[in-house]
């Protein structure tokens, strides 16, 4: 347990078994559902980015910016608000943003000028960190020997969440003929998911207690105290970068911006994203892993795997079956590093785990953030040899980070 002063007190963690509501198979898919359509609102216009650029007659890097705006809001959630999870009742936090969020993403689809789109998906992406109380929620709730597997099970659905809100995104727009379609579409399926949230959620006993702002001031002391949060951390930061940097300019290489080779719509575009959800089948896999004591191995590998796809997608430029080889190789990588950082955390911060979701989520998509803008303005620059060399050499940045925190977690194991 970290200190964290005395304004906030940690109540004793209870696990389940003694007197806390297990964790279902029913709650698990629902929790796995809530992540994957919280987090799925940050990524609806990543498929669309050319279409709203010129509809809104803007330049394809400014139109990058679209994603680099929600995730402002939803880095902003993450500092603010998943840090609530330790002091309120998941229910009333996770069912009310969820509730909000039909609210916002009503307002972007009405959204009739590009600066208030952007300002509108601030919001969509605070409110989507709603993603980030229902995976510590479900490791809370697992016994102690299933933590990872229920880890991976709800981690699962946020990365489906991620890689196909572009497919869903591309199919529907095409199917409406406007981008606007997603949104609405987006809205009443979050107002009837807070409904089935509220009725299902156990009522849990918060792990701490206090004012709001000194738990906030005790997630910065959680990290200075925490050389393990800080490592995963810097780890977490890379992975999104390359991520995001890759999603983000994808869909400019796809739909033929540069002069590139390939000249797709928005409904093919989004089909790419099933190429990357291949990998999160696995996740559930890899938590099981980890529940063994292989962590370690299985997320260096990972690393290699980023590197490896990056590789792929550079020859992806002039080659179909390499470009999607390529998602497949590098999605599978980030999402097997993002488990192995979540089960480790988890593991050593059980009783703080919303404030250690809090603090290394922040620092995630603030990867993510300077991945996107960076993505599309170097698209811009140097087109797509660009991006794949910058994020070739993160992936080596990222797998010279993991070869140094396994040594330095072997030589001081209580990190």
């Amino acid at each position: 347990m970290v200190e964290t002063g005395s304004q906030i007190s940690a109540a004793e963690e209870v696990r389940p078994g003694a007197g806390q509501p297990g964790l279902s198979a029913g709650l698990t898919l629902l929790l796995s559902v809530t992540a994957a359509a919280s987090v799925a609102g940050l990524y609806y216009t990543q498929p669309l980015l050319s279409m709203i650029a010129g509809q809104f007659h803007v330049s394809t890097g400014l139109a990058g910016l679209l994603v680099t705006g929600s995730q402002v809001g939803y880095a902003v959630g993450l500092l603010l608000i998943v840090p609530l999870g330790d002091l309120v009742s998941a229910k009333k936090t996770l069912a009310g943003l969820v509730a909000l969020s039909s609210v916002v993403l009503l307002a972007a689809g009405l959204s009739r000028s590009f600066s208030v789109l952007c300002a509108v998906l601030v919001l969509v992406g605070l409110v989507a960190s709603a993603a980030q109380l229902a995976v510590p929620l479900a490791a809370h709730l697992a016994s102690v020997e299933r933590r990872g597997q229920a880890t991976g099970t709800v981690m699962s659905g946020l990365l489906l969440g991620i890689l196909l809100a572009r497919t869903v995104s591309g199919a529907v727009t095409e199917l409406f003929g406007s981008w606007r379609a997603v949104f609405f579409l987006a809205a009443a399926g979050s107002l009837a998911l807070a409904a089935v949230l509220w009725r299902s959620i156990p009522t849990t006993a918060p792990s701490a207690q206090g004012p709001y702002g000194a738990l906030l001031l005790s997630t910065g002391q959680l990290v200075r105290s925490s050389p393990l949060l800080r490592k995963r951390m810097a780890l977490g930061f890379v992975s999104m970068a390359g991520f995001s940097a890759l999603w983000t300019s994808v869909a400019f290489l796809l739909a033929g911006e540069g002069g590139t080779r390939y000249h797709y719509g928005e409904a093919v575009i989004g089909l790419f994203g099933l190429a990357g959800a291949a990998g999160a089948l696995g996740v559930p896999l890899v938590g099981r892993i980890a529940d063994r004591g292989r962590g370690a191995l299985v997320a260096t590998i990972a690393w290699l795997l980023v590197l490896a796809g990056w590789g792929l997608l550079a020859e992806g430029r002039s080659s179909l079956v390499a470009l999607i080889a390529g998602m497949v190789v590098f999605d599978l990588g980030v999402q097997t590093v993002q488990m192995s950082n979540q089960h480790a955390i988890y593991h050593q911060h059980a009783a703080e785990r919303s404030r250690a979701t809090s603090a290394y989520m922040t620092l995630y998509f603030l990867g993510g953030m300077a991945g996107s803008a960076m993505s599309g303005f170097l698209y811009q620059r140097s087109g797509w040899p660009g991006v794949c060399l910058a994020g070739a050499g993160s992936a080596a940045v990222g797998l010279a980070l993991r070869l140094w925190t396994n040594w330095a977690e072997r030589a001081n194991p209580a990190e």
